[in-house]
């Protein structure tokens, strides 16, 4: 790590340290902050990008506004470290992400300065509005802003919150940070709106000037409003290829394009406007990774490099030169591709992560059947519900956690009229760094309940492969596949196809004294335990692979439940509401009587950390599983101990 000597930066805990610097040196400022995050995501891996991109727009509202009492508040929050390094958080930076660290996010309650709690993404309009509102009921003379970058707006919710704030008095500040990306470049609409705005810089150069020109004057009477209005409207028909500026159309004051890389630029316009009466946007016009040229040229790479060497550029990726199964993203991507050969009605739907999701892999064979429809899950949801209804295969991919955001969509427009959609839920159970607005702990529950679902979870890559190709077979309506991020357990998984039977579990290992009942790749783990204790201990353990959780293998389960005195379910999702759950439910209204543990995440939200970290703390890793698995053997173990002694 390079060894840097900062004039302002170790000096700086608060807003207030920042003001107390001369406006003609925040330009050493930005390049200091800028260093800093760059060599502390070089050894400790996070978002990069999007940081580097809102390093002078950060120091520039930290030093216009009265933060905390003034209210910032972030979008997503990828792009929030400069803000925690500047606001007390410098000297813990290290620990960002990792296990009993600081948030990758913006917290509540981390620090006074995150206004509000963020992870996903187009939340910051409605919650700034709140905000905003309650201000002005309070008779508080408190500013609010939020920063939105033009990827979040593509969310309906940003819509919502935009309309909204055009309907009732507020003055919030709205800044649009636009880079033309998200995590993948972005595509729509909207982003082309945004394009036509940027090409009209002299009509908003003469706007703005002549908006100050008549303000410094007093010459703002209604009367002259209307005359102003006039020529505004006559500028825009000579300057603007648009035929009307969105946020002014709704009565939201528009400021821009601005250079958001101009420190003293942003503070001189901030200072103007923070204090004009009603809602208003400022457009600013960044370039995500600014300063680094790497993350400059391959932006989405370095939204999240991992670690990296500052001085070459180069991502140290870990090759111990040992052959290793695949990401289950990629066997999701590739497998897909291989359907989409083979079955012309495939089609590829994902909110913002072709990358993400390897869904990019289909996207460079057939692009035109690939749809990118932006931070927009519930429409993503509705839409594969439409292509579904004429006659084609959507697999609609949504990260698990972001799923949540869908589910009246998944509700009301695919299983109430039970279309086929194929819902892969990526980055189920334990995600990790990303923290608790990310684990896909909930999605079991909260689809369990669902009439007409399919809900699957493949143990390993072989077991996607099979599910992917069941559920794109004629008949099979909506079906929802989940699995993890990261690496599975085998490396040979392309495999011939097989169909899958819907609702056919697996005996993987006979035993006499405990049943172990497993949901997706949680039956790693569980395996290793019960070798570790047939090993040390006089009993046998029976081993079942659930594979459905909706529909349950009624006949798998009757023939446990008629066997044992003691199971034990495992699953890597809330055990409220989950698969154990479900498993208990059949027990009691079968009037089975026996000891059912079951075994999953708490009644709480997980916190960052690598998934090992979190896996072990929960007691899910196979060291944790024993324990459980012991503990309920307990009394059998003793008497097998004692016979075997006599």
């Amino acid at each position: 790590m390079i060894e840097r000597k900062y004039k302002y930066l170790n000096n700086i805990n608060s807003s207030y340290d920042l003001k107390t610097i001369k406006r003609s040196e925040l330009g050493v400022v930005c390049q200091e902050l800028r260093d800093f995050i760059i060599d502390e995501v070089s050894q400790n891996p996070g978002h990069l990008g999007s940081s580097l991109g809102v390093v002078e727009l950060t120091v520039a509202l930290h030093y216009v506004f009265n933060t905390p009492y003034d209210r910032i508040v972030w979008d997503v929050g990828h792009q929030a470290y400069g803000h925690k390094i500047l606001t007390g958080r410098r000297d813990v930076f290290h620990t960002n992400r990792k296990l009993g660290g600081i948030s990758g996010f913006p917290k509540i309650e981390e620090s006074e300065y995150d206004a509000f709690g963020v992870g996903h993404a187009s939340t910051s309009i409605s919650a700034a509005l709140g905000m905003a509102v309650s201000a002005q009921m309070k008779g508080e003379d408190r500013k609010v802003v939020a920063v939105i970058g033009d990827g979040a707006m593509t969310g309906g919710l940003a819509f919502e919150g935009l309309n909204n704030t055009s309907m009732d008095k507020n003055d919030l500040l709205i800044i649009l940070n636009d880079n033309q990306m998200a995590i993948d470049p972005i595509s729509g609409g909207f982003t082309q709106y945004l394009v036509d705005i940027t090409t009209s810089r002299l009509y908003n150069k003469m706007r703005y000037k002549a908006y100050s020109f008549f303000k410094k004057r007093h010459w703002m009477d209604e009367e002259r409003k209307k005359q102003i209005i006039r020529v505004n409207n006559s500028l825009k028909t000579l300057f603007t290829r648009q035929k009307q500026n969105i946020f002014e159309a709704m009565n939201i004051r528009y400021f821009g394009p601005v250079d958001g890389h101009d420190v003293d630029n942003l503070i001189r316009i901030l200072t103007e406007i923070k204090n004009y009466k009603g809602p208003k946007v400022l457009h600013l016009i960044t370039k995500k990774g600014r300063g680094y040229e790497p993350a400059e040229k391959s932006a989405t790479v370095w939204h999240a490099p991992g670690k990296f060497d500052v001085e070459t550029g180069e991502r140290l990726v870990c090759n111990h030169g040992n052959v290793e199964p695949p990401l289950f993203q990629d066997v999701f991507g590739k497998t897909l591709l291989e359907l989409a050969k083979e079955n012309k009605n495939i089609i590829g739907v994902t909110p913002a992560m072709p990358s993400g999701c390897s869904m990019i892999i289909m996207q460079k064979r057939f692009p035109d059947r690939v749809f990118d429809v932006g931070i927009a899950e519930g429409h993503a949801v509705t839409f594969s519900a439409g292509l579904a209804k004429e006659g084609m295969v959507p697999f609609c991919n949504i990260y698990s956690s972001f799923m949540q955001r869908a589910y009246d969509n998944v509700i009301h427009d695919v299983a109430l009229q039970n279309l086929p959609v194929i819902m892969c839920l990526d980055r189920a159970g334990i995600v990790g760094s990303d923290g608790a607005t990310h684990q896909g702990e909930f999605d079991l529950a909260y689809m369990r309940c669902i009439p007409n679902l399919t809900i699957a979870a493949p143990r390993n890559e072989t077991e996607l492969r099979h599910l992917m190709y069941t559920a794109q077979l004629p008949g099979k309506g909506p079906f929802v596949i989940r699995y993890p991020r990261g690496k599975g357990t085998i490396i040979d998984w392309h495999q011939p196809w097989k169909e899958l039977t819907i609702g056919n579990g697996e005996c993987l290992k006979e035993g006499n004294d405990l049943a172990i009942i497993t949901i997706g790749t949680m039956a790693t783990p569980a395996e290793k335990a019960i070798n570790e204790i047939e090993n040390e201990r006089n009993v046998t353990i029976a081993h079942y692979d659930a594979r459905f959780v909706k529909p349950l293998d009624q006949e798998l389960l009757h023939s446990i439940g008629k066997k044992f005195k003691y199971i034990i379910t495992v699953e890597d999702g809330v055990i409220d509401g989950g698969f154990g759950s479900a498993v208990l439910e059949f027990m009691a209204d079968n009037n089975y009587q026996m000891n059912i543990t079951r075994l999953g995440i708490p009644d709480s939200f997980v916190e960052h950390g690598t998934p090992e970290e979190l896996y072990a703390k929960l007691g899910l890793h196979a060291e944790g599983l024993r324990v459980s698995f012991e503990a309920v053997l307990i009394e059998e173990l003793e008497k097998k101990e004692i016979i075997k002694k006599k």
